[in-house]
């Protein structure tokens, strides 16, 4: 990290405890990426007046290059985070996640999801519960009655626009989950 951990606590006592907890993990954040600029975490209790345990909010403001990541963790709700320990535990389990993901995206591994191919119904065989689609690139696909989602292989007629997914037949390409294209 090129600049050091600011802990903050609000609203409550300096904890030397829960400060080291912090500083480890902030520091194990660089596991995730090696570019941090700097980490800032606010640990504060927003309401002093409760009658039961008070519910701990914690605050993580990562600075990597292009980006700020913000995490801002308070479940008033549930009970394990009326522990401090426990409510910087899940905060920076969040901003873990989210440094992973900025480090994919930043290496260009995103997932990314290929178009369906689309087709034309170029011949039917209703009596035989088949029929042919032509693909963009001029190719023939057999298809089965079975493989058109949501039983509406009745609909299908010559020249109808459908999505597929091609797979390898016994014969040859065959499209299997066969939908009409909205």
């Amino acid at each position: 990290m090129k600049m050091p951990v600011q802990v903050v606590f609000r609203n409550m006592d300096k904890t030397q405890w829960i400060e080291d907890i912090i500083l480890e993990k902030a520091m194990g954040l660089e596991r995730f990426h090696d570019h941090i600029i700097g980490c800032r975490v606010v640990v504060e209790v927003p309401h002093r007046r409760h009658h039961q345990g008070n519910a701990y909010q914690v605050r993580i403001d990562i600075s990597v290059p292009d980006k700020e990541i913000v995490v801002t963790r308070l479940e008033e709700e549930r009970k394990e985070h009326q522990d401090v320990a426990i409510s910087v535990r899940d905060a920076f389990e969040s901003a873990r996640r989210q440094l992973e993901e900025y480090s994919r995206k930043r290496r260009g591994f995103v997932k990314s999801h290929e178009p369906v191919p689309h087709a034309r119904v170029t011949k039917l065989f209703p009596e035989e519960s088949y029929g042919f689609l032509e693909t963009a690139d001029g190719r023939e696909v057999y298809f089965h009655a079975n493989s058109v989602i949501n039983e509406e292989f009745p609909r299908l007629i010559i020249g109808i626009e459908v999505v597929f997914v091609e797979e390898d037949g016994d014969s040859g390409p065959q499209a299997s989950s066969v939908r009409i294209a909205a």
